[in-house]
């Protein structure tokens, strides 16, 4: 198990209790931030991906060559079990909506289309939900979006934000374009989204962004809250 004494004064796994973190997608981004929640002591963390570890996959995921030709989900839970002592909860399926998700959801898939249809049908207004992360990475640039999917001027605003696939960057694969060192950024801050938003639920004064943009060249970072 993880020893959490180093980051106790930030986050408590103790006090976050059993709430369960759903990971929809552990690509570039969803399979370090998997890492990331079972390294900062969190127990209960679901994890929904169909597809298997390609060639491709090793370049900017957290994935391995010897993890090739196995399911991501399979592959992942034996990197945080080997790396924390912790078991994740494998779903190696997609994720359409019907499934009951929550209280925590990072939506983390390949495609605007796949986030939209699971966002409509699966997380907007839904009670049981506290907080979506959402994240978006380019080459150089980065989104991420932390809202209360009942709240409806965050929701209006995370909605506001949606584009069409046709407008992704892709890479020389055909996917989008994702580089290792940006989605690993990308990864640990919105982890650290849900670090701040549990600190706000436990009465801290912090202000969650609920957007967050951030450009590699030049250097430049916005946020803003959605109201």
């Amino acid at each position: 198990m993880i020893d959490a004494q180093r980051h106790l004064s930030v986050f408590d796994p103790d006090a976050f209790g059993n709430r369960r973190v759903d990971v929809i997608g552990v690509g570039a981004t969803g399979s370090k931030v998997v890492l990331s929640l079972a390294k900062l002591g969190i127990e209960k963390i679901r994890v929904f991906d169909p597809d298997v570890v390609e060639k491709h996959n090793v370049g900017n995921q957290a994935f391995g060559n010897d993890d090739v030709g196995k399911l991501k989900v399979a592959a992942l839970a034996e990197m945080v079990l080997r790396q924390t002592g912790l078991e994740i909860e494998q779903c190696p399926e997609y994720v359409d909506g019907t499934q009951a998700l929550g209280p925590i959801v990072f939506l983390l898939t390949d495609t605007m289309a796949s986030r939209k249809q699971i966002w409509e049908n699966g997380i907007r207004f839904k009670s049981r939900i506290k907080l979506m992360i959402e994240t978006r990475l380019g080459a150089d640039s980065m989104y991420i979006y932390s809202i209360n999917p009942c709240a409806l001027p965050e929701v209006e605003g995370w909605e506001s934000t949606l584009v069409d696939d046709a407008k992704v960057e892709r890479s020389a694969c055909g996917s989008k374009t994702s580089v290792g060192p940006s989605a690993g950024i990308l990864a640990e801050k919105a982890v650290w989204q849900l670090i701040r938003w549990f600190d706000i639920d436990n009465g801290g004064e912090d202000v969650l962004d609920h957007e967050i943009m951030e450009c590699f060249r030049p250097p430049a970072i916005y946020t803003r809250q959605f109201e």
